[in-house]
């Protein structure tokens, strides 16, 4: 069994480059996913397919990474959302956090480490 087997994940991401690489990573480990490629389309996607996680880039356009989160999170049930950004200041991590992200990793992430922060993450959620 792969380590997302059973699990729909929604990749945001405006580089259609990372958006390809995740979404290959996400599906090579048995996810079923949906991609959006801004903010607005990102909040659409999740309301219309309910995933368990959320892979969220912080710079969009149209609508940012915490406007998503924000309207992401207040969805119930809420999937968790692991933010992906170059964005290496603490006052956004620390925000993001307030927020209720479940992880916050900076770019360029490794997709071993993206896939795992994912599993153990939705793991932890079952287990409670």
């Amino acid at each position: 069994m792969k380590r997302l087997d059973g699990y729909t994940i929604l990749i945001v991401d405006d580089d259609p480059d990372i958006l390809e690489s995740f979404d290959l990573a996400m599906r090579a480990e048995g996810a079923e996913t949906v991609l959006a490629e801004d903010g607005t389309e990102a909040v659409s996607v999740a309301l219309s397919s309910e995933p368990d996680a959320v892979i969220l880039d912080m710079m969009l356009p149209k609508r940012s990474g915490f406007l998503v989160l924000e309207e992401i999170l207040s969805m119930d049930p809420s999937p968790i959302v692991v933010m992906v950004t170059a964005n290496e200041g603490k006052r956004h991590m620390a925000y993001a956090k307030t927020l209720g992200v479940a992880a916050y990793l900076i770019k360029p992430v490794g997709l071993d480490k993206l896939i795992t922060t994912v599993s153990c993450l939705l793991q932890e959620e079952e287990d409670v």
